[in-house]
């Protein structure tokens, strides 16, 4: 007996895509202080995942997806740990690229472990999400009371050059943030169904296609506000900041992708007093 199978389009998102054709890995990597400064200790990596180092600089680790992007059912690990009184700063290679989702979610989770006197730098370029993607990202950080941390990211809703728009698809983030033992920070976000339409309302993104977060988590954090606000003065985008606990916040958000990158890129340097890595300019 001749056996036909159904059209394409009849087939459930499962059978159009196996599971097992996914990518599932990710970096781990060990930081620590040495004679010679601070540098990578121990370095793995899966999959279609690398991290490497910028030659000539401070620790400047570069994060690389070989495959250019995640589709619906990819997922990604980074588990970063910073020893006593190691610094580094981590960024990527380029926009990470969020595909349509035809089953499963793309996952990414991201730990960060900072120990006495360490320092981290954490600013990839922003992640781009199509529609019908579904992302889920979890950040997890567990540091000590005298470590220092810089959390920047940003998301893009569709390509506005490409007339990109997400009218499906599903955004949800998750941060956690302990500090010496104790949860000093937890933010969550969760955007569900059309999400253009969900970014045009008012009270939620007012048209928006853009937004990003920056965390600083330090012993002096607080007494940034002020400068934090001065270098948010001449900003195109719709943005603010605000200190607590010893932690400042600031957010992004606008309707123009490449206008907030630039405020976000001032912001930084202003603040932190050096150039966003090399990566942000190529």
């Amino acid at each position: 007996m001749l056996m036909t199978r159904p059209p394409l389009e009849d087939l459930p998102p499962a059978d159009i895509l196996p599971r097992y054709v996914r990518a599932h890995g990710g970096v781990r990597l060990r930081i620590g202080a040495t004679g010679r400064g601070s540098a990578p200790l121990e370095i793995a990596e899966s999959a279609g995942y690398r991290v490497r180092f910028v030659r000539g600089r401070s620790c400047e680790g570069v994060f690389i997806n070989t495959g250019g992007g995640m589709a619906g059912g990819d997922s990604m690990a980074l588990d970063i740990a910073l020893d006593e009184s190691a610094h580094a700063t981590l960024t990527t290679q380029a926009a990470e690229k969020i595909y349509r989702a035809q089953g499963d979610a793309t996952t990414i989770d991201i730990r960060l472990k900072l120990a006495a006197k360490a320092g981290l730098a954490w600013i990839p370029q922003e992640q781009i999400i199509f529609d019908g993607a579904r992302l889920v990202r979890r950040f997890n950080v567990d540091m000590a009371s005298d470590a220092r941390l810089a959390l920047v990211e940003s998301v893009v809703f569709g390509r506005e050059a490409m007339g990109e728009s997400v009218t499906g698809g599903s955004f949800r983030d998750s941060w956690r943030v302990r500090r010496g033992g104790r949860l000093i920070f937890a933010d969550e976000v969760r955007l569900d169904g059309d999400i253009a339409g969900l970014m045009a309302r008012g009270a939620v993104g007012d048209g928006a296609r853009a937004m990003a977060t920056c965390l600083f988590v330090s012993p002096d954090a607080e007494a940034l506000i002020e400068p934090a606000r001065a270098a948010l003065a001449d900003a195109s985008c719709s943005c603010g900041a605000t200190a607590f606990d010893g932690m400042l916040l600031a957010r992004f958000i606008g309707r123009d992708a490449q206008a907030l990158r630039s405020d976000l890129v001032k912001f930084q340097e202003r603040l932190r007093g050096e150039p966003v890595p090399r990566s942000w300019k190529i």
